[in-house]
């Protein structure tokens, strides 16, 4: 694909512009931040929503790296990797196992550990699978796609296992759940609140982080609308097609999801609370949103296509139009050499021949200029 470069100017741009200083004007008075003083107490800014408050997201994990977290009546327990897990999963607690490119061994490892599945451990195994929700018994398995874009639109894809007691996580090393921001401090106190709600934190980043490369998309198709128009050429039609792979690739990734949401939010699944269903229902809003805005993008794309074929055809049809004016005026001059002959040209050209050739020659040469006045005011030259 082509790279993306945003002409847009930032949402948190505002719409006035700077205007210059005058000479010799007193200094405007300045406007203090935030709202007036107006003496009423209003509580004092949360720094989990402040961007400049929240550390930087920690160091990604290598292959084959196991991160268990666990709570238990709102505390932190201590494990020390799948040996205290087991344990730990017989009581009353839950528990967060987030796994970086499992080897083989590993998986079989959780495998047993948590009881999963066959299928479901093959299908992690697999790395290869669809947007997907499925349920064996009372533990679901969701597939879900992160998107990130360098040059190109990639989806990442993401495991989720969502039990009673706990969630698993599974991904590949160009993903970090910890670099959520609601998750860069301490997860245990989203933990805290179930294994339901860590799904929904971490499915609404993820969804979230769909907007900003879709916003990218909407850049390059701005770009090369404009290309389109300007000059169509060659490689403007390899970035068109390349734009419109990349596009049928994020909607197979992103489309499904939707049914996964609005499969967990009508129907009684029991693992998740009565109270989360609301913050599920709000991702799945936000799919939607997504999914609409990707037809509208595949739209765009197909549009401009038949735009850059219409400009190509005109551009062919004005190449032909010239050449037609061409011939008519090389076609005049050639008929009237043909009837009057060129023989004596050798003797005209000594000065021997009579004034009827010179009359025809100047009589070939008003026809052309006419034919040439004639074209280029009908726009054929």
């Amino acid at each position: 694909m082509a790279r993306t470069t945003s002409s847009r100017p930032s949402r948190s741009d505002g719409p006035a512009a700077r205007r210059p200083k005058r000479l010799g004007a007193p200094a405007p008075k300045p406007v203090p931040a935030g709202p007036p003083d107006d003496g009423r107490l209003r509580p004092a800014k949360d720094a989990r929503h402040d961007p400049a408050a929240l550390p930087p997201p920690p160091s990604p994990p290598g292959p084959d790296t196991v991160r268990t977290f666990a709570v238990r009546n709102g505390q932190k327990m201590k494990l020390d990797g799948l040996a205290d897990l087991a344990p730990a999963l017989r009581g009353d607690c839950w528990a967060w196992i987030d796994v970086t490119a499992p080897t083989p061994e590993t998986l079989e490892s959780l495998t047993q550990t948590l009881k999963l599945h066959p299928l479901v451990a093959a299908n992690i195994a697999e790395r290869n699978q669809r947007a997907k929700v499925e349920q064996i018994g009372d533990v679901f398995h969701i597939v879900m796609f992160a998107l990130h874009l360098d040059e190109l639109a990639e989806a990442s894809e993401i495991d989720l296992v969502l039990a009673p007691k706990f969630l698993l996580t599974v991904h590949d090393t160009d993903w970090d759940p910890r670099a959520a921001p609601q998750l860069r401090q301490d997860p245990h106190g989203h933990l805290a609140r179930g294994a339901d709600f860590l799904l929904y934190t971490l499915c609404d980043w993820i969804v979230d982080g769909y907007f900003p490369v879709l916003d990218r998309l909407a850049d390059d198709i701005d770009q090369i609308e404009d290309d389109v128009i300007a000059k169509a050429s060659q490689e403007t039609l390899h970035r068109l097609f390349t734009l419109k792979r990349e596009l049928l690739a994020l909607r197979r990734a992103t489309s499904p999801a939707r049914e996964i949401f609005n499969s967990l939010t009508n129907r009684d699944v029991g693992v998740i609370a009565a109270d989360h269903l609301v913050y599920f229902r709000d991702v799945y809003d936000h799919l939607i949103r997504v999914t609409d805005e990707l037809d509208n993008y595949r739209e765009l794309v197909s549009g401009t296509l038949d735009v850059y074929l219409s400009t190509v055809n005109n551009n062919l049809s004005l190449i032909m139009k010239r050449l037609t004016g061409v011939t008519v005026i090389v076609a005049g001059v050639g008929a009237v050499a043909g009837i009057f002959g060129m023989s004596e040209a050798g003797s005209a050209l000594a000065g021997g021949e009579a004034g009827g050739f010179w009359l025809v020659t100047v009589a070939m040469i008003a026809v052309g200029a006419a034919a040439a006045v004639v074209l280029r005011r009908i726009d054929w030259l």
